[in-house]
């Protein structure tokens, strides 16, 4: 990009560049890099030229396909989770500048450039210019924390260890906690050993963990529960393993039907009960400056959970590896 022009109130770009690339899925499992418009920011919008997005298991239904879709989806949807620069601003926008390196809350993000609200995007300092941010599951990771409201000294059992739940145990840690990390795959439980988990137990036999976590707990079990997999027997599995007056928070996307739970264990037990999915942009932008404060000064580390690395021209490749888990995988990131 070359200098800048001031123009009825609006900085853009010095640029005549008037289309982008983006993936468009077509139809489910089928996703096409097509040539769309450079969007251009409204009042109070700014403009990314994107340099990454992290891909989110939310994103499984719309690539697999589900009855209430419509195909094809809009241009660079559903990337959420992007950053990069800012390149142009509409009138109003004060907060940032061209030129800014940002996380944004934008929906569009599968793409070279994406529109984010002046309000949702975060400036990234200096000392993370060479870091990738995909600043939404990582303030996601720090508001479900804050709700979890975990303590040193606490027991703390996490339920699917993938990149939200591998980041907990290491906020969970960082506080002082002891953790215990209950996941599938061998390989996510040797994530979770590297991101300071105490104990960890396969997730294969439901009684054979109960039994495990009492003899872990001297049969008082687990002053806080976060369930991370989004599934049904994980989620009964966690009211199980929750200390009578404990706090079982839900941090999976249940996204695929109705759950049966254990309502009277629940209610016996005395279980606080949180589902700690924010759906106010602002709490989301919250969380993310809290990330960038973490990420900063060491709290967590992501990078080492960035496993997989993907360009729009292989992004079919990202979304099948999304869906099928192959062994080492852990969060997948689209670069541009």
């Amino acid at each position: 990009m070359q200098d800048t022009l001031t123009k009825d109130n609006n900085v853009v770009a010095d640029t005549l560049t008037t289309t982008m690339k983006a993936a468009v899925i077509t139809a489910p499992k089928k996703v096409e890099v097509q040539e769309a418009a450079l969007p251009e920011p409204q009042a109070g919008q700014v403009r990314l030229q994107l340099q990454g997005c992290g891909l989110c298991a939310s994103n499984i239904p719309v690539w697999e396909g589900r009855e209430w879709f419509n195909y094809p989806v809009t241009a660079g949807n559903p990337g959420h989770e992007g950053w990069g620069v800012v390149d142009a601003i509409g009138e109003g926008v004060a907060n940032v500048a061209v030129g800014d390196r940002v996380a944004a809350l934008s929906y569009n993000a599968y793409a070279q450039y994406d529109l984010a609200d002046a309000d949702k995007v975060v400036k990234l300092p200096e000392a993370l210019a060479d870091k990738p941010f995909p600043g939404e599951p990582l303030g996601c990771a720090m508001n479900i924390f804050k709700r979890s409201e975990i303590k040193a000294g606490q027991t703390v059992a996490i339920l699917g260890i993938g990149f939200l739940g591998a980041l907990l145990v290491q906020l969970a840690k960082n506080a002082g906690a002891r953790v215990i990390a209950i996941s599938q795959r061998e390989f996510s439980l040797e994530v979770a050993k590297e991101c300071g988990a105490d104990e960890i137990i396969a997730m294969d036999d439901h009684y054979k963990i109960i039994e495990k976590v009492k003899e872990l707990t001297n049969g008082n079990f687990c002053e806080r529960v976060i369930e991370c997999t989004g599934k049904e027997w994980p989620l009964n599995l966690a009211g199980e393993l929750s200390a009578e007056r404990g706090r079982l928070i839900i941090a999976g996307f249940h996204q695929d039907g109705m759950r049966q739970v254990n309502v009277q264990l629940w209610n016996w037990r005395g279980l606080d009960v949180i589902n700690a999915h924010e759906r106010d942009p602002q709490m989301y932008i919250e969380g993310i400056k809290a990330a960038v404060s973490a990420v900063e000064e060491g709290v967590i580390n992501p990078d080492k959970l960035y496993t997989h690395t993907y360009t729009l021209d292989n992004i079919d490749n990202a979304f099948d590896n999304l869906t099928n888990r192959p062994d080492g995988f852990v969060k997948a990131l689209i670069t541009y």
